[in-house]
C-alpha cells in the first residue's frame, strides 16, 4: 500500500484505516459493541488513558511487559487501545484535552488537532520535553523507548495490518505541523524515532530476505532427485511475503520522511533540527544501502551552515559515525569533495565543541585516505595544537599525530620508530616557528603519543650520540624537559585549562617519575658537560632535576652521579653571567637543598662553599675599587661588579653572608659620584632582596629604589615608585608588624597629582602621538598596561585618594579595547571598599564626560577578574 500524504486523505486513512481497517469496523459496526466500549471506557475510566503516559514519565523499566499489555488489548480491541496511544501523543506534549470516541470516529484528523490546540495551556511554555527536575530527566529516553519498544514488539504482524501504523503516522506527520511548539517537537522526535524503529525492522528483513534467497538458490542448484519441490515452493513464498512487507516498510519510512523530515529539518526550533540530524545519521548507519547515497546525505551538508552550533554539532556526530566504517568510504567520496572546505572551516568554529567534533571527523577521513586532505587543509589543523582551548588542542594533536605516525607505523622496531617520532615532532615544533610554546605542543600530544613522548632513552641516546644540527638539538632539549614536566606535574600548561590533572593514575606518574630520575640521574652531567657553554640548552637541561625523585639518589645508589651533578652546576655558575641561567642554578640548588632528604647535607655544603668562593672574590674586588677610587685612580666598576649576579643566584638566603654592608658600600659611591652604570646597580640590588629578617635592608632597599629612579628611564621609575608607596603605605604594619610604623609613608596631594598626571600623559595617548615610546606596538601597549595597573593598584589599595580614580574611569569607553579590562576590574574593587565613595567618583567621572550632573542610583558594577591587578603585593620582611 502506498500512503498518501494529503491531510484529507490521512484523515480518512485515520477514520476507515484502509482496506483492513474498514473490514475491521465492519465487523463491530459503526456505533455497534465495539464503538460503545470505546465511549465506556472514556467515560468511565477517564484516568485509564494516562496509563500509558504516567509509566513513561515515571520511567519505569519493564517497558516491554507495559508493551506487551497494551499489544494484548490492541489485539482485543484496538479502536480502544488506539486512541488510548492518540492520547499517549497528546498527552506527551503536555495538553491537557483529551480525544474522545466521539471526536475519533466523526473528526477530521485537522479537526482533532485544531480542537487540542485550542484546549493546549501554553501560558507557562513548559512541556514534558523541555521541563527540568528529577521526575522529568529520564521522560525523553523513556518515551523514545517506548517507541522503539512498541515498533519492535509489533514487527512481525501488527504493523502490517495497514490500521495501527497508518493512524499513528497520520497523526504525528498532523502535530508536526503544527504551530504548537510542543506538538512539534514532541511529534518530530516520536516520528524520528519511530522511522529509527522501521529502518530496523526494514535491516531485518533485507537480512531475512538475503538469507532466503541463497537457501532458495542453494536448494535449486540441488540435482532434481535430491531437490524438494516443496521446499521451493515454501521458500519462495516466504521470500514474497517479505517482499511484501519490505514494500510496507518502505512506504511508511517513506511518508514519515516526506511527510516530516523534510520539513522540520529546517524548523525554526534549533531542537528540532537537532533531533531530525541525528535521527538521519543513524538511518544512513544502520541501513546503509538504502540511505547513504547523495539523496539523503545532503541534507546532512547543507545543515552544516546551520547558525546554531548544536545543530552544526549533530551533523559531525552523524558525519564520524559514516567515516568510522572505513566499507562505507566509497560512498562517501562525492560528499567529501563537495562539503571538505565546510568541513575544514569548521575546525575555527566559533563553537569549541563543533571545532573539537571537526576535528575529529577530519582524522576520521584521514584515516580513510590521505588524498582527499591538501597539505593546505591539513596545515589548517596543525596550528590548532598551540590553541589555548585543551579539548581543540587535543584533537589537533591526534591529527597531527595520526598525520606523521602513519608513515612510520609499520616499522615496529621500537627505538628506530621513537626516533623517528622525536624527529618528526622537533621538525614540526621548528616548521611552526612557535619555539615558545613547546609545552603546548607536548600537551596536546601526550594523551594520544605518550609512550613515545616518554621515550627519553632515545632522546639522550640522540643528544650524546648523535650528531643533529644546533637548531634540533635545542627543540629536542625543550620538548624532552616539556614531557618529563608533563609526566611529573600531570597538569597542563599555564593559560590551557583549568590546571587540573589531566589523569587519575597516580601510579603511573610515580612510575614515570620514578624512571626519569634514574635515566637522568645518570645522563644529566654528561648532558651539562656537552652543552655547558650553550646557555640556552643549559637553561632548559637544569630545570630537569626540580621534577626529580631524590630519594632515588639514595635509594638507587646515585650518589656519584650526584656529585657530577653538583660539580657541573658550580662549573657553569662560574662560566656564566646570563641571568637566566644563574636563575635556573639557584632554583635547582633550591630544588636539591631539600630538608626532606639524606641528599640535603651533601647539596648544601657544595652551595655553601660555592658561595663562599664567590663572596671573597666580590669583597676583594671591592676594596680594590674604593682603594683606586680614593687615589683618583681609573678604575671599572662593572668589572668588580660581575660575580654579583652569581651570588644572588646562588641561594635564596644570603643573611649568612654580609652583603648588606659591601652593596650599600657600592651604591653610596654611585651616589657620590653622580654616576653608575646600569648593570651594576642591578647587580647590586639584587642580593639586598634575598636578606631575610633584617629592618636595615627594607631601609635599604628603600635608598636603593630612589637612586634607581636617578639612573633608571622614566617609565621604569614610575613603577618603581608605585611599588614603593605600596610597600610603604598603612599596609605595613598588618600583621603584627606594628614595629615598622615609623616607616609607613602617607603620599601628599601633590604627589598624587603627579602620578596621575603622568599616567594621563603617558597611557592615554593615541600610539601615533606617543613619542616616549620605543619598540614594537605589542610591547608599547603592554608598557601602557603595566603602568596604568601599577597605577591602578593605590587606589584599589586605597594609597591615593579615590576620587582620583574619575579620571581613570572616564576613559573606559574610549579606550575599552587596550585597558577595558584593569579599569572595569578597579570600579568593581572600589565598589566592594567603599559604595558609596566609589558611586560619588564614578558621578564625577561621568560629569567630566557630559557636563551633566548625574542621579548614580543606576551605577551598578559586576567586575571581571585581572591577573595584573590582584597580583600579591611585595612581601615586606
Amino acid at each position: 500500500m502506498i500512503i498518501n500524504l494529503n491531510n484529507v486523505l490521512w484523515s480518512s486513512i485515520l477514520l476507515k484505516g484502509g482496506k483492513k481497517g474498514k473490514k475491521a469496523a465492519g465487523e463491530k459496526g459503526k456505533g455497534g459493541k465495539g464503538a460503545g466500549r470505546i465511549n465506556g471506557h472514556h467515560q468511565e475510566n477517564g484516568m485509564e488513558n494516562m496509563m500509558l503516559f504516567e509509566v513513561v514519565k515515571l520511567g519505569r523499566s519493564a517497558m516491554q511487559s507495559v508493551v506487551d499489555d497494551w499489544i494484548e488489548s490492541y489485539k482485543h480491541d484496538r479502536d480502544v487501545a488506539l486512541l488510548d496511544l492518540i492520547n499517549f501523543f497528546i498527552q506527551c506534549s503536555g495538553c491537557k484535552g483529551v480525544v474522545s470516541g466521539e471526536m475519533f470516529r466523526n473528526m477530521q484528523n485537522s479537526e482533532i488537532i485544531r480542537r487540542m490546540t485550542e484546549e493546549f495551556d501554553e501560558d507557562s511554555g513548559d512541556y514534558p520535553l523541555t521541563i527540568a527536575g528529577p521526575q522529568w530527566k529520564k521522560f525523553k529516553s523513556s518515551f523514545c523507548e517506548f517507541i522503539s519498544v512498541l515498533v519492535r514488539q509489533c514487527q512481525y504482524s501488527i504493523i502490517y495490518d495497514e490500521y495501527m501504523m497508518d493512524t499513528v503516522i497520520s497523526l504525528l506527520t498532523g502535530l508536526s505541523d503544527s504551530q504548537v511548539r510542543a506538538f512539534r517537537h514532541t511529534s518530530t522526535l516520536a516520528a524520528m524515532k519511530l522511522m529509527t524503529a522501521l529502518v530496523n525492522v526494514a535491516l531485518n528483513l533485507s537480512i531475512n530476505m538475503d538469507n532466503t534467497q541463497r537457501q532458495y538458490e542453494a536448494e535449486r542448484n540441488k540435482i532434481m532427485a535430491k531437490r524438494a519441490n516443496d521446499r521451493l515452493e515454501l521458500l519462495l513464498q516466504k521470500r514474497k511475503e517479505l517482499q511484501e512487507n519490505q514494500d510496507e516498510i518502505e512506504n511508511m519510512m517513506n511518508a514519515i520522511f516526506k511527510g516530516v523530515f523534510v520539513h522540520r529539518y529546517r524548523d525554526a526550533i534549533a531542537e528540532i533540527r537537532a533531533i531530525c540530524i541525528e535521527e538521519i545519521g543513524v538511518w544512513m548507519k544502520l541501513y546503509s544501502d538504502a540511505f547513504l547515497n547523495d539523496s539523503y546525505l545532503k541534507y546532512v551538508g547543507w545543515t552544516m551552515h546551520d547558525k546554531q552550533g548544536e545543530v552544526r554539532l549533530k551533523c559531525l556526530t552523524a558525519l564520524q559515525g559514516l567515516y568510522y566504517n572505513r566499507e562505507l568510504n566509497a560512498r562517501l567520496e562525492l560528499f567529501t569533495s563537495r562539503f571538505k572546505d565546510r568541513i575544514v572551516s569548521m575546525t575555527l568554529d566559533k563553537e569549541y565543541d563543533v571545532a573539537v567534533q571537526a576535528i575529529k571527523l577530519l582524522t576520521l577521513v584521514l584515516n580513510s585516505t590521505d588524498e582527499v586532505l591538501t597539505p593546505e587543509d591539513c596545515e589548517s589543523v596543525y596550528h590548532l595544537v598551540y590553541s589555548a582551548h585543551r579539548p581543540v588542542a587535543i584533537a589537533a594533536g591526534e591529527f597531527l599525530f595520526k598525520k606523521y605516525v602513519r608513515y612510520i607505523w609499520l616499522n615496529r622496531s621500537g627505538k628506530l620508530m621513537s626516533r623517528r617520532v622525536g624527529d618528526t615532532t622537533v621538525f614540526f615544533f621548528l616548521e611552526s616557528e612557535l619555539h615558545e610554546h613547546a609545552a603546548y605542543l607536548v600537551d596536546s600530544l601526550w594523551e594520544c603519543g605518550a609512550e613515545l613522548l616518554k621515550d627519553w632513552e632515545c632522546m639522550i641516546s640522540l643528544l650524546l650520540d648523535d650528531p643533529l644540527p644546533g637548531e634540533e638539538e635545542t627543540a629536542l632539549i625543550e620538548i624532552m624537559l616539556c614531557t618529563v614536566r608533563q609526566a611529573a606535574e600531570c597538569h597542563p600548561p599555564i593559560g590551557r585549562g583549568t590546571g587540573k590533572r589531566v589523569t587519575k593514575e597516580r601510579k603511573t606518574q610515580l612510575d614515570d617519575k620514578t624512571r626519569m630520575t634514574e635515566l637522568f640521574a645518570v645522563a644529566l652531567p654528561p648532558l651539562l658537560a656537552k652543552y655547558a657553554v650553550d646557555s640556552e640548552k643549559v637553561t632548559n637541561l637544569l630545570q630537569l632535576p626540580q621534577y626529580f625523585d631524590l630519594e632515588i639518589y639514595t635509594t638507587g645508589r646515585l650518589e656519584k652521579h650526584l656529585e657530577s651533578l653538583l660539580r657541573q652546576i658550580r662549573e657553569i655558575v662560574e662560566k656564566h653571567t646570563d641571568t637566566e641561567v644563574l636563575e635556573v642554578c639557584s632554583k635547582t640548588y633550591h630544588a636539591l637543598c631539600n630538608e626532606e632528604f639524606t641528599i640535603f647535607n651533601r647539596v648544601d655544603i657544595a652551595r655553601s662553599q660555592l658561595l663562599d668562593e664567590l663572596v671573597d672574590k666580590f669583597n676583594r674586588l671591592l676594596e680594590d675599587f674604593l682603594q683606586e677610587l680614593e687615589q683618583s685612580f681609573a678604575c671599572d666598576p662593572v668589572h668588580m661588579c660581575l660575580n654579583l649576579p652569581q651570588i644572588c643566584c646562588s641561594a635564596h638566603d644570603l643573611s649568612g653572608w654580609d652583603l648588606f654592608t659591601s652593596n650599600f658600600k657600592l651604591l653610596n659611591t654611585g651616589i657620590e659620584n653622580g654616576d653608575m652604570p646600569e648593570q651594576v646597580i642591578r647587580n647590586a640590588h639584587t642580593p639586598t632582596h634575598r636578606v631575610k629578617g633584617t629592618q636595615q635592608a627594607v631601609i635599604f632597599f628603600s635608598i636603593f629604589d630612589l637612586f634607581f629612579c636617578l639612573f633608571f628611564p622614566l617609565r621604569q621609575a614610575f613603577t618603581i615608585l608605585c611599588d614603593l608607596l605600596l610597600i610603604f603605605s598603612h599596609q605595613m604594619v598588618s600583621g603584627g608588624r606594628e614595629h615598622l610604623e615609623p616607616l609607613v609613608y602617607s603620599s601628599e596631594d601633590s604627589l598624587q597629582a603627579e602620578l596621575l598626571s603622568f599616567i594621563l600623559n603617558h597611557v592615554f595617548i593615541d600610539q601615533d602621538d606617543d613619542t616616549n615610546s620605543t619598540g614594537t606596538n605589542a610591547n608599547v601597549a603592554l608598557q601602557k598596561r603595566n603602568l596604568l595597573a601599577a597605577y591602578c593598584k593605590l587606589i584599589i589599595y586605597c594609597v591615593v585618594d579615590m576620587k582620583t580614580g574619575a579620571d581613570i574611569f572616564k576613559q573606559y569607553m574610549r579606550y575599552y579595547n587596550d585597558y577595558g579590562d584593569i579599569i572595569k576590574e578597579t570600579m568593581s574593587k572600589t565598589r566592594q571598599i567603599d559604595k558609596i565613595q566609589c558611586a560619588k567618583t564614578l558621578i564625577l567621572s561621568l560629569q567630566q564626560v557630559s557636563g551633566h550632573p548625574l542621579d548614580p542610583s543606576f551605577l551598578v558594577f559586576k567586575g571581571r577578574s585581572s591577573n595584573v591587578l590582584t597580583s600579591p603585593l611585595p612581601a615586606v620582611q
